[in-house]
């Protein structure tokens, strides 16, 4: 299959030390669409992982350790940048391997080749298929870009130790500023309109589960029959839109509240 279904995402200059520059234009040519979908969603997961044992994440899910907060190509999200050079160590470890390896199966359906006898250079043989490749692929691109797991014996390792430390007192600060923030995105309330009305009718009702505070409010904003579809499912997007952006203004916020004294030549710790 043609690697061009991917071509817009090396169509930027990319750096000449990337992972796998060796790899050829027949290298590439043996990715496929399936082999592109499975690397960039390891990338992802793997570097969620990441994140997550350093007590760290982002809002929008995005991943976090970066240089000076960018990644090696600009993306905001280390994993694109993580999947971009796995594809490539990927498309040339299997070239390597089916260049030198014995082929131990092939596909019945495609009568391709789908497993290789693989023998390290310390260890016994085994087989080694595309999946399995694709798993070494990813963890090696990720440490080029400065994603490691922390090991057990580093959980105690004096910056580890300092960088928990830091986030228990971030996380500690900011639960107990939560009414503050909540005040301040929440300003006047003349931005959230639906949600006012929503907690003012929530909050004079008795049981929140048979109150029908959507219909209530559909009903107020709207006119019409109670218990309207129409005009219910209008209250809930309109709410919905609302939340999203009182969330985005909290978040803003507490990032300020963490960052805001934070010495301009020291950022933050990933």
């Amino acid at each position: 299959m043609s690697y061009s279904f991917i071509s817009p995402v090396f169509s930027r200059d990319i750096p000449s030390t990337v992972a796998g520059e060796a790899a050829t234009a027949q290298d590439m040519a043996r990715v496929t669409e399936a082999d592109w979908v499975e690397i960039v969603g390891h990338a992802r997961r793997y570097c969620r992982k990441v994140d997550a044992t350093r007590s760290r994440k982002r809002a929008d899910g995005s991943a976090t350790i970066a240089r000076d907060g960018y990644g090696s190509y600009g993306s905001d999200d280390v994993a694109d940048d993580v999947a971009q050079d796995a594809v490539l160590i990927f498309a040339r470890r299997l070239g390597v391997i089916m260049s030198r390896c014995v082929v131990a199966s092939v596909n019945v359906a495609t009568r391709e080749p789908d497993r290789w006898q693989y023998q390290p250079k310390t260890g016994e043989m085994f087989l080694a298929d595309r999946a399995l490749i694709r798993a070494w692929a990813v963890p090696e691109a990720a440490k080029r870009n400065g994603y490691r797991l922390v090991k057990p014996s580093d959980a105690t390792a004096p910056e580890v130790v300092e960088q928990r430390a830091r986030y228990l007192a971030a996380v500690t600060f900011l639960a107990g500023m939560s009414q503050e923030i909540f005040a301040e995105a929440w300003g006047d309330g003349r931005d959230f309109p639906t949600l006012g009305k929503i907690l003012d009718v929530a909050g004079r009702a008795d049981d929140l589960g048979r109150a029908g505070v959507f219909s209530i409010v559909a009903q107020q904003m709207y006119g019409g029959k109670y218990g309207s579809g129409r005009q219910t499912r209008r209250v809930r997007d309109t709410a919905r839109e609302e939340a999203r952006e009182l969330s985005a203004r909290c978040d803003a916020i507490r990032d300020r509240l963490t960052y805001q004294e934070q010495p301009k030549d020291h950022p933050p710790t990933d």
